[in-house]
């Protein structure tokens, strides 16, 4: 087992291509013990791909990559009982109950004396009340709390999770994060992907991935704080004007539509004179004819970070990750 802090997944200068596209480029980072480790990035990114070459499902073109201490490709079989893994395509069997799903994901992995533990499980989920229905006739939220105790079944050290809210509904959604954070705070590491910045929040960690590339690793709190300059939101019509107006006004570095907000970024300003700078704004705005509703300093949200980060190379539009 591993030591208390020390890392579970330590990846360096991992490479995969597939033909002539570059999926993967020399990408490193490590996921320490106990921590919620986030990939983000838009589809494409590359986040899959990492995700299977620790899992030892497919072979880097360069790099080396160990998963919780193991070399996954030659130790795949040991690897298998130290993670639990839910793709993106996680099969559950419709014509099994939600206990007979979990038995045999159990015997997958030669666990004996379950029933305790499957028990436990189901009440951390909310699913006890249902465990004689079968899969097939669960809800779409309800077939995910499955698919993770069935993860969880042979208790795991790593859990590893391939974008695991995709397409499930708000509320379902907003469960599944409560029992992620539950699972941490009792220990478990974890390490998932996600296309929501909104998620990448809960994250104690994230690594922002484009196009192949590791962008930059950090907590998402030192990522908002390391962007320079000041912020401003403005809400404003007609938008488009108001955008256009605003990057013609002094000082303003870089203006990004976010619904019906703008984020103005200036930066030559200090943050004590973000609210003058905010009036200024918006007596520029009205000068121009247009309607403000508001003009108000905000802090730099992760999507905001990540476009920031990728525009020196020209990448494609952040518009691809979700807020």
């Amino acid at each position: 087992m591993s030591a208390p802090g020390e890392a579970l997944v330590q990846a360096e200068a991992l490479s995969r291509r597939f033909a002539a596209v570059r999926a993967v480029e020399s990408v490193g980072f490590e996921v320490r013990r106990g921590e919620m480790f986030g990939l983000i990035g838009p589809d494409g990114a590359g986040k899959t791909t990492m995700l299977r070459m620790i899992l030892g499902l497919l072979k880097p073109d360069a790099g080396s990559v160990r998963t919780c201490g193991l070399d996954p490709l030659r130790d795949r079989r040991r690897l298998s009982s130290r993670v639990g893994y839910l793709s993106q395509k996680f099969s559950l069997y419709g014509d099994l109950t939600v206990d007979e799903n979990i038995t045999f994901f159990a015997e997958i992995h030669d666990v004996t004396g379950y029933g305790e533990r499957r028990d436990a499980l189901l009440d951390m989920v909310r699913m006890t009340p249902f465990r004689d229905r079968l899969a097939e006739r669960l809800s779409g939220g309800m077939k995910q709390k499955l698919a993770l105790v069935c993860t969880l079944v042979h208790t795991p050290e790593l859990l590893v999770l391939d974008e695991p809210t995709t397409g499930v509904d708000p509320v379902s959604r907003r469960d599944f994060w409560k029992l992620l954070a539950r699972l941490q705070r009792e220990g478990l590491t974890i390490l998932l992907t996600t296309p929501y910045l909104d998620e990448a929040e809960r994250c104690t960690r994230v690594a922002l991935i484009d196009h192949g590339r590791l962008l930059t690793v950090d907590a998402p709190g030192a990522l908002r704080e390391g962007e320079a300059g000041v912020m401003v939101e403005v809400v404003a019509e007609p938008r488009r004007e108001a955008a256009e107006a605003l990057r013609r006004a002094a000082g303003v570095s870089d203006v990004e539509v976010f619904g019906d907000r703008l984020h103005v970024t200036l930066s030559g300003a200090a943050s004590n004179t973000a609210a003058a700078e905010a009036e200024r704004l918006a007596a520029r705005l009205i000068d121009a004819g247009v309607r403000v509703h508001s003009a108000r300093p905000t802090t730099p949200t992760l999507e905001d970070v990540f476009i920031a980060r990728i525009r020196p190379r020209g990448a494609a539009p952040a518009t691809e990750v979700n807020p």
